[in-house]
């Protein structure tokens, strides 16, 4: 029977790493690379996604549609995260700056590629159209409101927003009861 997402066996075919149960990702996901990506339990994957490189998922993620991970230096989100719709995750950043070219169909001794793993931590989320730089952690119960620039660490239990993010207050950590 032919469904929007994925089923377990096509899943296990694509080649992923790991699968978990309960993994739901459109037929309309782009992955590029997925020999190197973990999907753990209960993880949804919405429509237009672009998945790419080393990309570590936990369990109980949601990941909105037209959303784009481009993990060519890991990205990883722990259990119970989540990126809204529209969303980029770059960990990966070329030099604008004129010395080098730009894009990855130049050879690499004639670009500067820069970056580091991004990391969302247990009941981190990321509001919808936002962009993350690399080398970013958000720590756990972070979370970061809508068309945010996200260009450094986010403390624990703090709502962050603007461009570039700032932290506007703390969060409440309440939902751990919901365990």
């Amino acid at each position: 029977m032919y469904t929007s997402y994925y089923t377990y066996e096509e899943l296990v075919d694509l080649g992923f790493q790991s699968v978990g149960s309960h993994v739901l990702i459109s037929r309309k996901v782009s992955l590029y690379g997925a020999q190197r990506m973990k999907i753990g339990d209960n993880v949804r994957i919405d429509d237009f996604c672009i998945l790419s490189g080393e990309i570590i998922l936990g369990s109980n993620i949601h990941i909105g549609a037209y959303s784009a991970l481009y993990g060519s230096l890991g990205i990883e989100l722990e259990n119970n995260t989540g990126i809204s719709p529209r969303c980029t995750l770059f960990s990966a950043m070329d030099d604008f700056g004129g010395d080098f070219m730009i894009g990855p169909i130049h050879p690499a001794e004639y670009t500067n590629v820069t970056g580091g793993r991004i990391l969302l931590k247990q009941y981190s989320q990321i509001g919808a159209n936002c962009i993350v730089f690399p080398n970013v952690v958000f720590e756990e119960g972070s979370v970061v409101g809508a068309m945010s620039l996200i260009n450094k660490s986010l403390p624990s239990w703090t709502i962050s927003a603007g461009i570039p993010a700032q932290v506007i207050r703390k969060r409440s950590n309440k939902l751990l009861k919901l365990k």
